[in-house]
């Protein structure tokens, strides 16, 4: 937002006195009494605020996400159901909803392509693809050429090792696995480049709702492997997009 007004004062496509009013509206903004909103994060993380919306209205959503996207960026939300989507759509002009990634986005500014290379996102299962997805949906949004590599678990070994070429042809690995969380420790013991886990709640009793992943991932005799919370496939495109962006980008 602030590079765009800069922008239009030096084209003369707005006035001093214009720009001086939305400057005052910076770095952050009262939303009602719902929320504040940070518009000045992109400048300080490379990434604008991105509104959860597990445990908001749908109406709060809708009220965050219209004050977000009247900065002409790009707004993403998570965790949105369908029957909140709909009514966030309804009152957002030109938001969609990804319904596999269970995600809000309005898109009407152009995407810059930061990356430097392929982020890989590697899924153990089915059932864990709405993880994943989330995870698709935040880089390709944030500017990353993603991949995807699905239902390769250690339950079929061969599998995984079929797709050895992709796995090593990746800049930043994502690999999304619930039940015991073996996948992320295999896939780190073929490829030199980072892997980050994310463990997710899908399996059985045992699995404590993603626990026992979680901990397997994080107990990985595969040097290097970086773990994020259960279920956090937003928190995983994140980290791939600070690693895998070109320095000045």
């Amino acid at each position: 937002m602030l590079r765009s007004l800069l922008e239009e004062v030096r084209t003369g496509g707005k006035s001093v006195e214009a720009a001086m009013e939305a400057l005052a509206r910076l770095p952050f903004e009262a939303v009602g009494d719902v929320a504040v909103i940070d518009r000045h994060r992109h400048l300080r993380s490379g990434i604008p605020e991105v509104v959860f919306g597990l445990g908001k209205s749908a109406e709060e959503i809708a009220e965050i996400v219209g004050a977000l996207a009247q900065g002409g960026g790009n707004v993403l939300a998570t965790r949105v159901d369908e029957d909140k989507a709909a009514i966030v759509l309804a009152r957002v002009p030109g938001a969609r909803w990804e319904r596999s990634a269970r995600a809000v986005v309005v898109e009407q500014a152009p995407i810059e392509r930061v990356g430097r290379g392929t982020v890989l996102v590697v899924s153990a299962g089915t059932s864990d693809g709405p993880v994943a997805d989330e995870a698709v949906v935040t880089l390709r949004l944030y500017g990353h050429d993603v991949a995807r590599v699905v239902d390769v678990g250690v339950a079929g070994v061969h599998r995984t090792l079929a797709r050895l070429e992709d796995l090593r042809s990746a800049e930043v690995l994502i690999v999304v696995a619930g039940m015991e969380g073996a996948l992320p420790s295999l896939v780190a013991g073929l490829v030199d480049r980072p892997v980050i886990a994310v463990p997710t709640s899908v399996g059985y009793g045992a699995s404590f709702g993603g626990i026992a992943a979680l901990l397997g991932m994080l107990t990985s005799c595969a040097a290097g492997v970086t773990v994020v919370n259960i279920d956090n496939g937003f928190g995983a495109a994140v980290a791939a997009a600070a690693i895998n962006r070109r320095r000045g980008a």
